[in-house]
């Protein structure tokens, strides 16, 4: 994988994050930096070692699936892109609980990197190295947690969904580029 398909398997994925701490921007009345530095952190911290571990499970059982590693790639990155897609489209709800509280910063922490936990899954698949896009996923879901958590004290609930639906079509545009490489090759 090059670096701007890293980038932009960084941006796609940060998008939940993103959409989160929109939410969590709205809903946080005093926002000091010291909140938004632990909620960023922590998000990236979860979105940047979840594809580790999926690696570690995909390369675990790569040897098995080589000759349709691409299609498994493809189909988890669109059917994670569709996903996200509907969420945006039917979650209209920007009311949340106390983001800074450990149990909801968690849950929202793993929530929002399970789909990077199955996209390190497409990356041990396609034998690439996992410790580089590791590190620019968890710095760009750092970088778009706090564009977030600013952005929803500023304008509000109404980017959130766009947000998430820009990130689906970014993971379907990843699986296509990957399917149409390994399958012309």
């Amino acid at each position: 994988m090059d670096f701007i398909s890293i980038l932009i398997l960084a941006i796609g994925l940060s998008m939940d994050s993103f959409a989160v701490s929109l939410a969590s921007g709205i809903g946080i009345t005093d926002l000091s930096k010291k909140d938004a530095s632990k909620i960023a952190l922590t998000l990236g911290f979860f979105q940047g070692m979840m594809p580790v571990a999926g690696w570690a499970v995909g390369m675990s059982f790569s040897k098995y699936i080589v000759d349709y590693d691409h299609w498994i790639a493809f189909f988890i990155l669109v059917f994670l892109g569709v996903k996200m897609i509907i969420e945006g489209i039917k979650d209209t709800d920007c009311s949340n609980t106390n983001p800074l509280k450990l149990s909801t910063l968690l849950s929202m922490s793993i929530a929002t990197s399970i789909d990077a936990l199955a996209v390190g899954v497409s990356i041990a698949f396609l034998k690439q190295d996992i410790i580089f896009p590791s590190i620019v996923i968890g710095a760009v879901t750092v970088l778009f947690s706090v564009l977030g958590l600013y952005s929803g004290k500023a304008l509000g609930c109404k980017f959130k969904s766009y947000a998430e639906i820009t990130g689906g079509l970014i993971l379907i545009g990843i699986g296509t580029k990957i399917l149409i490489e390994h399958t012309l090759i």
